[in-house]
């Protein structure tokens, strides 16, 4: 799917379950993800992995074009991509992870190369938004791949040594069939659990009993349906519900990390920023930064 929009607010930060690539096509804005606190304007294009934190604070204002790629698509590509090293599309989605490593950068095109891709970014948003259809399949995905052939030169990966030989020595036998299923049940009740009560002191085995599964399962099971554990994806939820406590209350920043669920503040800090990027204290600053300027 793709969408053009333009921002005038401040976003909070939301983590998507998709890859999102964000093309600045006008204005400017602070990111805070990942990576930190970081500027983005007309050429740089913002690259997102599933479940990746992102928020952002616009400039006056920015003009964008993202697109909303399917993590299953994207491990299909990868596996046709190197279908010589992999042995499935198993295979594929751990080779992915090592090799897409950062899932969260700013790739600087520049305004002239950005350029030439607008006029495809723009009939991918006029195919996309009627939904998906048929008929329509091949010139969305022949845009697509024209637009990854000029972006991924620029995105940096992990090096990720593998041979035909390392492979057949670390998977015995034939290639396991691929595998295509749906959503369990209990990844989508587990994931449910942990959105309703972030606050909760949850272990993997509480989580696995409360779905009726082991322990294993369900971390199988939860990976496939949302591409992380289930506790990293409570550290998520949890920097979530932090970030808008500190930015809607006054509540001191040790109190609101045990309202989500962080009796540390030194732990509760180090994941919060490895999630959004700033500490709990520079985040409240730059919210209250944001009041201040609107007055």
């Amino acid at each position: 799917m793709a969408r053009s929009r333009t921002v005038y607010r401040p976003i909070a930060p939301v983590a998507y379950d998709c890859v999102k690539l964000i093309f600045v096509r006008d204005g400017s804005a602070i990111l805070l993800s990942e990576f930190g606190e970081q500027p983005v304007t007309v050429g740089d294009v913002v690259v997102l992995g599933a479940n990746t934190l992102c928020g952002s604070e616009p400039e006056d204002s920015i003009t964008v074009t993202t697109l909303y790629l399917d993590r299953d698509y994207l491990v299909d590509q990868v596996f046709w991509q190197h279908a010589a090293l992999l042995a499935d599309r198993l295979d594929a989605k751990d080779f992915a992870d090592e090799l897409y490593s950062d899932p969260a950068q700013i790739l600087r095109l520049g305004e002239d190369r950005a350029g030439m891709l607008m006029p495809w970014l723009d009939e991918l948003v006029a195919l996309s938004l009627d939904g998906p259809a048929p008929e329509r399949f091949y010139r969305m995905q022949s845009l697509l791949f024209a637009i990854l052939d000029v972006i991924t030169a620029y995105v940096k990966t992990t090096q990720v040594r593998r041979s035909s030989t390392q492979r057949k020595g670390r998977r015995p036998g034939p290639p396991s069939p691929r595998r295509f299923a749906p959503l369990r049940n209990e990844a989508r009740q587990a994931a449910e659990l942990l959105r309703d009560t972030p606050e909760q002191r949850w272990k993997l085995h509480t989580l696995a009993a409360a779905v009726h599964l082991s322990p294993s399962q369900l971390g199988r099971v939860f990976v496939d349906a949302y591409g992380k554990p289930p506790m990293t994806y409570l550290m998520t939820l949890r920097a979530e519900q932090l970030a808008r406590l500190l930015r809607e209350t006054g509540l001191p920043i040790e109190q609101a990390m045990r309202e989500v669920g962080w009796l540390s503040r030194g732990h509760a800090a180090r994941m919060f920023r490895q999630a959004v990027g700033v500490t709990p204290t520079r985040y409240r600053q730059l919210s209250r930064q944001r009041r201040c300027a609107a007055l």
